[in-house]
């Protein structure tokens, strides 16, 4: 028997973004079990990165919180620093911070012509620009250490389109064309980029309040629509992630991975 974890990150340091909560959180903690040299917890709520990176040195994984707004350039250019100080310099980086970000809430209301155009800017600000930021903080250890892993959390909204949310699901769009395009760049420097397309994940909360919303009308007509008829677990996302940044993942790159229990849009 061959006991040797194919998920082995190999002593990589990670940073994973809006790790505060959700998917985000079980990434985190995936990586840590997964010989990860150290990871770097990122949520713009110091206190949700603060105790996440607490339950990873209780894992006996070094830890670091580095609480910051993936839109502010500057202070992940600061956090890139504080990491290097702590634990090494990340060479895996997973893109999850998403939704509104700070302050906001995604929640479709209007069409497009309807909507105010100072909303567009927090949109683009956390799903795209956020993404540049990170990417253009974080690449140059990978550069430099010729190995990386980068996994950036689009979704299905971005693949397939979805009404009332255009800004959000082009914002996703567009994180999936710069993963495909600087997985081209970055080849050459044995770094991977693929992007994971999520559809309807539901938050981590007790089993009785999910089973609640799961009777519920709108439930049952939203999973008509995937062939596994049930809402995205914070666990399915971190198992595909931590693939992908694994030593399985070598060869795949410039892909995205729909995680959606085969959901198809309706017509």
């Amino acid at each position: 028997m061959n006991d040797k974890d194919i998920l082995d990150l190999g002593g990589q340091v990670a940073l994973v973004t809006g790790a505060g909560q959700n998917a985000g959180r079980a990434t985190a903690i995936e990586l840590a079990r997964h010989n990860a040299g150290g990871v770097a917890v990122n949520d713009f709520v110091a206190e949700r990165a603060e105790a996440v990176a607490a339950e990873i040195e209780a894992m006996g994984v070094p830890a670091l919180a580095v609480p910051f707004d993936v839109g502010d350039l500057d202070a992940i250019k600061a956090a890139d620093a504080a990491i290097k100080d702590k634990l090494g310099a990340a060479t895996i980086l997973v893109n999850n911070a998403g939704m509104a970000g700070p302050g906001g809430s995604l929640r479709p209301a209007l069409n497009f012509w309807e909507e105010d155009p100072s909303n567009w800017e927090r949109y683009l600000r956390t799903n795209l620009y956020g993404v540049y930021n990170c990417c253009f903080a974080f690449i140059p250890n990978m550069v430099e250490a010729k190995r990386g892993r980068i996994v950036t959390i689009v979704s299905d909204s971005g693949r397939t389109g979805e009404p009332k949310l255009a800004v959000y699901a082009s914002a996703k769009a567009g994180a999936q064309g710069f993963v495909r395009s600087i997985a081209k760049e970055l080849g050459r420097y044995n770094v991977t980029c693929n992007a994971v397309s999520l559809s309807s994940l539901m938050p981590d909360m007790p089993e009785e309040k999910l089973a609640e919303i799961m009777q519920s009308d709108h439930a049952k007509a939203q999973l008509s629509r995937y062939t596994i008829r049930r809402y995205g677990k914070s666990a399915d996302v971190a198992a595909l992630v931590t693939f992908l940044c694994s030593g399985a993942s070598e060869w795949i790159t410039g892909q995205t991975y729909p995680l959606n229990g085969g959901y198809a849009p309706s017509m």
